[in-house]
């Protein structure tokens, strides 16, 4: 059974991606410079940091209507940002 919500996986060093975000069943890469910018902006709300989570990862229309919408279904914006935020304070 896949987990519902967004989830980020840490890889490591020896991986040409550190970071990949889980959207159900899609594994999404994310960069050292959306990771290093995403850091930035760590202390905003979680509903202030979502647009720009959102803007950074999702790099096609089509992709960050997925992010919406497994947010939507997974409902707790806020629980799900806020964790997301604890992650890249601490990667």
């Amino acid at each position: 059974m896949t987990q519902k919500g967004l989830r980020l996986e840490q890889r490591g060093e020896g991986n040409y991606y550190k970071v990949i975000l889980h959207i159900g069943s899609t594994l999404i890469p994310i960069s050292d410079d959306i990771i290093e910018e995403l850091r930035t902006h760590t202390a905003l709300t979680p509903d202030q940091f979502f647009p720009i989570f959102v803007d950074k990862v999702g790099y096609s229309s089509f992709l960050q209507e997925q992010i919406r919408q497994e947010v939507r279904e997974a409902g707790e914006l806020n629980a799900q940002m806020s964790t997301i935020q604890q992650f890249f304070r601490q990667e």
